[in-house]
């Protein structure tokens, strides 16, 4: 049996369209919510997460629950979008990848803590801001920061997680990420947008809570 690390799967807790910007920190990046090693994360592709999210919470019975709770959710995503490209600077610094059978494998253990894949997609549409479209992405993510932890040899202690934030933080640092001001700031040391607070390592690479 192998050691499981602080990012290993398992069961625990992983709004409205943002207005058409016109700019990304300065005129030289117009109609991007960010730019992150010089590639653009356009707000009309930004929009098109949020409106996945907003339609599965319309139509979920706990609208009206969802839907007042996930005001933020603009920011949220964008924070994931940018995190997911600090996750792929880093992978490929250690040299891993995900397959699509991993990924897969991994959608497949969320769900099965989880009680299934129906309460997977609920849970995860509850506490994160997933539509069930994007749960392979949340599922790569997983795969990635195990990978990750394991080529780092970062283990579940406070040594360990300072070591994992130090390789996130200077990838962060390396993709020079400018932010469009509407949205806040990005933070190279705790690897957040500043506007928007989320436990990073905890809330992307673990499974939701079933029964939650």
């Amino acid at each position: 049996m192998h050691r499981r690390t602080a990012l290993s799967v398992s069961a625990a807790a992983l709004l409205a369209a943002a207005p058409l910007l016109t700019a990304c920190g300065s005129d030289a990046h117009p109609g991007a919510a960010a730019v992150v090693g010089g590639q653009r994360i356009d707000v009309s592709s930004l929009q098109a997460q949020v409106e996945d999210v907003r339609a599965a919470q319309q139509a979920s019975p706990q609208s009206a629950t969802l839907l007042r709770e996930t005001g933020d959710l603009s920011r949220q995503k964008l924070h994931d979008m940018i995190f997911d490209r600090v996750v792929d600077k880093v992978a490929k610094d250690n040299g891993v990848s995900a397959t699509r059978g991993e990924i897969q494998q991994t959608r497949g253990e969320f769900a099965r803590q989880s009680g299934g894949e129906e309460q997977m997609a609920a849970v995860l549409l509850q506490q994160r801001g997933v539509a069930p479209d994007q749960i392979d992405a949340v599922a790569r993510r997983a795969v990635l920061m195990n990978k990750i932890a394991a080529k780092l040899g970062v283990t579940d202690t406070p040594e360990g997680q300072k070591k994992l934030t130090e390789a996130f933080s200077q990838a962060s640092k390396d993709l020079r990420i400018d932010v469009n001001p509407r949205y806040g700031s990005w933070d190279n040391d705790k690897i957040t947008l500043a506007a928007y607070t989320a436990p990073w390592v905890r809330q992307i690479s673990k499974a939701p809570a079933a029964g939650a």
